[in-house]
């Protein structure tokens, strides 16, 4: 009974030490990360996902190596993810990108992004002049060394144009 309870202990705290280092996988990309802002996305009032904008600089510099971390409150499908993302580059962005283009980056984004259920986490982790990784958790998704693609993907929240304004804000640390 005595070694049980010594053998669960240690298993428990090697649990508490390993956790914590397999969720900021990463981290290795951002190494002195801190959080800048933080906000919620609503649509009618349904709280969507919270998203948190990590950076080794503040004041935010959207050249240097950042993770958007959004945490989901709703199930939220691979294909609703990927179509309301091209929209808002769309949207954002015109003519700029043509239809071949648009279609790559489509196909980049179904192999990227899998389905999200409450609690779920996905986390872009933007690379100047590489391109940006896409995580689960702990797990690394995809890797798409496209900085083209980076940019205009991390334009749904950054850009000065962005749907939802508040949300910018809060990210990058002002007050909505």
């Amino acid at each position: 009974m005595f070694i049980n309870r010594i053998a669960l202990s240690a298993l428990f705290a090697m649990a508490c030490i390993a956790i914590p280092a397999q969720a900021a996988i990463w981290r290795e990309h951002i190494p002195q990360a801190q959080a800048i802002g933080s906000g919620d996305l609503r649509w009618f009032g349904l709280r969507i996902y919270t998203a948190k904008l990590w950076s080794e600089k503040k004041p935010f510099d959207l050249n240097a190596p950042f993770a958007l971390e959004l945490t989901y409150h709703r199930n939220i499908s691979r294909e609703q993810f990927v179509e309301t993302s091209l929209d808002e580059i769309k949207r954002l962005f015109g003519t700029r990108y043509s239809a071949d283009t648009l279609k790559r980056w489509e196909g980049e984004m179904q192999r990227a992004f899998t389905d999200v259920k409450a609690g779920d986490q996905l986390i872009g982790v933007f690379i100047p002049n590489e391109g940006v990784r896409f995580y689960s958790g702990s797990k690394l998704l995809t890797d798409i060394r496209n900085p083209e693609f980076a940019k205009a993907f991390f334009a749904i929240w950054f850009d000065a144009r962005s749907k939802d304004k508040d949300l910018r804000a809060q990210l990058l640390g002002n007050s909505p």
